[in-house]
C-alpha cells in the first residue's frame, strides 16, 4: 500500500483550508482560552482533534453511512450537538456577565489539574463527536483519497492522523495567540466583549446546526 500518493498533496491542501476556516472548533478553543488560559485551550484542541479518529473509525467501518442515511439518527446527533454548543455558548455569556472588574485568569484553572484537564478534553471531544458534519465529511470526502487496493481502515487512520497533525498545529497556535493577545487586553470590558462574542457565536452555531435540514 502506498500511503503517500499523487492525491496526498491535494488532501493536505484541502484539509489545511478546511482547518483554518473559522467554525465550531475555533470558537470552542477561543472560549476555553478566555475561560482558563493557554493550557485550557491546548487541552481542548487535543480533545477536538482526537474526535477525528472517532469519525474516521465510524467511516471505515461503514457506520457513518448509516448515520447519514438514517434521518432519525442524523437528527438525534444533530440536536444533541446543537444543545451542547448552546450550553458552551451560554456558559461563556454567563462568564461575561460575572467577570470581575480587573483582569485575571483563575490560577486554579490556568494551572489545570487532572479534573479541569479532563473537562477541557471532554468539551473539545464532544463538540467534535456530536457534530454530524465531520461524519458527512469522512463519508463524502475521505473515500476520494483511498484507492481500491488500499486497506480502508489503515488508510483512513493515516489520513485522519494527517488531519490530526494539521488540526493540532493550527488550534495550538490559535490558543497561544489568543492567550498572548489576552495578556495585553487587561481591560475587563474588552474581556467581557470577547466572552460575549465567542459565546454568542457558539449559541448561533448551535441554533444553526439544530435548524439545518438534512
Amino acid at each position: 500500500m502506498n500511503l503517500i500518493d499523487s492525491q496526498f498533496i491535494s488532501f493536505c491542501i484541502v484539509t489545511v483550508l478546511l482547518t483554518v476556516t473559522p467554525g465550531v472548533d475555533t470558537f470552542v478553543v477561543i472560549r476555553n482560552v478566555l475561560r482558563g488560559g493557554k493550557k485550557d485551550g491546548i487541552i481542548t484542541s487535543f480533545g477536538i482533534c482526537f474526535g477525528l479518529f472517532f469519525h474516521a473509525t465510524l467511516s471505515a467501518c461503514g457506520l457513518s453511512i448509516i448515520l447519514v442515511q438514517s434521518a432519525f439518527m442524523f437528527h438525534s446527533v444533530k440536536i444533541l450537538g446543537a444543545i451542547y454548543l448552546c450550553y458552551l455558548g451560554l456558559s461563556s455569556l454567563l462568564n461575561a456577565l460575572n467577570r470581575k472588574e480587573s483582569f485575571e485568569v483563575n490560577p486554579n484553572i490556568s494551572n489545570a489539574g487532572n479534573g479541569v484537564a479532563t473537562n477541557s478534553f471532554r468539551e473539545g471531544f464532544l463538540s467534535n463527536v456530536l457534530n454530524p458534519k465531520p461524519a458527512i465529511f469522512y463519508v463524502a470526502f475521505l473515500p476520494q483519497f483511498i484507492n481500491a487496493s488500499d486497506p480502508v481502515f489503515l488508510k483512513s487512520m493515516f489520513l485522519a492522523s494527517v488531519q490530526f497533525i494539521i488540526g493540532i498545529f493550527w488550534l495550538v497556535l490559535l490558543s497561544i495567540s489568543v492567550y498572548i493577545a489576552g495578556n495585553y487586553l487587561k481591560n475587563s470590558f474588552v474581556r467581557r466583549i470577547l466572552d460575549t462574542i465567542s459565546g454568542s457565536v457558539l449559541v448561533a452555531l448551535g441554533i444553526k446546526l439544530g435548524m439545518e435540514s438534512e
